[in-house]
């Protein structure tokens, strides 16, 4: 974690004017094209949740913005965010929290991802919920357009919170609506582009794997 020199810092000015609104959250939801990646996870027998959970992680950690906190009052950088993810036990209609370091390598995330899932008995993990974490949920029963999430009202929130809903076939293509909402006083709509972008290329690059 590195404290930022608020003197020195660009968007001060951008945090302050956001830092004045009563309400500083705002969410967008984009199309995906998810093709290669429910082919790779179909290939390798993996979860296509856990394998979007992993990509949209790396992704968002490569965007600068994304990593902006608060600590004791004063704006920091994380050195990274990590995954806290909703999960279901089968045959269950109560879903648990899931909490994880983020890591490299897409397969092994997968498979630790369902190893700590399915031992988890508790439906959070208190100890492991920090600041430092990337909110993540899916409705795969519907085709999602749009989505806000609960939250206790704290302008310092800069958690992410990133959603999305069933892929559907369109023009020959698997695409997925994903929602993320974040607060204006640290991410732009250019930062939520660039995180885009970031997904896309490592979607694609499954085809070559």
């Amino acid at each position: 974690m590195t404290r930022i020199d608020m003197t020195a810092w660009p968007r001060a000015e951008v945090f302050g004017f956001f830092s004045a609104v009563s309400n500083p959250f705002y969410a967008v939801t984009f199309q995906l094209d998810v093709t290669p990646l429910a082919a790779w996870a179909k290939r390798e027998g993996c979860s296509f949740y856990y394998a979007l959970v992993h990509l949209c992680t790396q992704a968002l950690n490569q965007v600068e913005a994304f990593r902006y906190d608060i600590a004791d009052g004063q704006v920091v950088m994380l050195d990274g965010r990590d995954p806290s993810f909703t999960d279901l036990h089968k045959g269950s209609e109560q879903f648990h929290i899931v909490t994880m370091p983020r890591m490299d390598d897409l397969r092994a995330f997968c498979l630790e991802a369902r190893k700590r899932s399915e031992a988890q008995s508790a439906f959070v993990q208190a100890e492991a919920e920090t600041s430092s974490l990337i909110y993540f949920s899916c409705l795969p029963w519907v085709e999602l357009t749009s989505l806000t999430n609960e939250r206790d009202f704290d302008p310092d929130d800069a958690i992410p919170r990133i959603a999305w809903g069933r892929y559907v076939p369109r023009d020959g293509r698997l695409m997925l609506g994903m929602s993320m909402e974040v607060n204006h006083r640290f991410i732009d709509g250019l930062h939520i582009g660039r995180f885009a972008q970031a997904l896309e290329s490592a979607i694609s690059k499954l085809n070559e794997a």
